[in-house]
């Protein structure tokens, strides 16, 4: 599923000339914490609550006003891990959607990209769920997939996500359409990648919810 199959069309961009009460009002009505603003088509950030709700001049323009995250967006063709990526990293609830021209095309919610997510992973069936923790600068799915294909196995989904043990490293959790990980384990421990945590079919364990609590947990929505 990629990005621009998610934009949310019930949520529209705040305007440059947009004053901070009207942001806060469509913050409230949407129920989120920040709103995208465009001018001529074009992205311009986010106008955050936590900057606004202090202002005493409600009747400011936006225009006037510094904006936050504007160069955190995705492309509308993008995987909707993507998304996820850039909404848990910058601990933003929304993400705005650009095309090929960086014309601001809509956004999409956090919940919006759990939702799929939760849905995929209902798609995926059977099999099991190998979480890695790795610095950043070792990440190449391309070489983590090779190991595991030569294993008879497929990467039937990959999720990045910030460790929130380690701010250097990152956790790789991979969906596998199998549930016999020891050769798996063994080849990426060859390779000295560490694993953290493996669930599967006969695990007493509700891995997608317990993946969803987590990111609830570290958006703080």
């Amino acid at each position: 599923m990629i990005a621009e199959e998610l934009i949310n069309q019930m949520i529209p961009p705040l305007k440059f000339y947009d004053t901070v009460d009207k942001a806060l009002r469509w913050m409230d009505e949407f129920r989120v914490n920040e709103l995208p603003v465009v001018s001529n088509r074009k992205y311009m950030g986010l106008a955050t609550e936590l900057n606004l709700i202090e202002l005493p001049d409600r009747t400011r323009q936006l225009k006037d006003l510094e904006l936050e995250f504007q160069e955190v967006h995705v492309q509308g063709q993008q995987h909707f891990y993507d998304v996820m990526e850039a909404a848990i990293k910058n601990k933003i609830q929304v993400v705005a959607v650009l095309d090929e021209e960086h014309d601001y095309m809509g956004v999409i919610t956090i919940n919006d990209t759990l939702a799929a997510f939760g849905q995929m992973s209902a798609l995926q069936g059977s099999g099991s769920i190998l979480v890695l923790s790795m610095p950043e600068r070792d990440y190449s799915l391309a070489q983590i997939s090779r190991l595991i294909e030569e294993e008879k196995t497929k990467i039937l989904s990959a999720y990045v996500s910030p460790d929130e043990l380690d701010p250097y490293k990152i956790k790789l959790t991979l969906k596998l359409n199998t549930t016999d990980l020891s050769r798996i384990i063994a080849t990426l421990e060859r390779f000295e990648y560490r694993i953290t945590a493996q669930f599967n079919d006969n695990t007493d364990y509700d891995v997608g919810r317990d993946r969803l609590d987590m990111l609830f947990k570290y958006l703080d929505i």
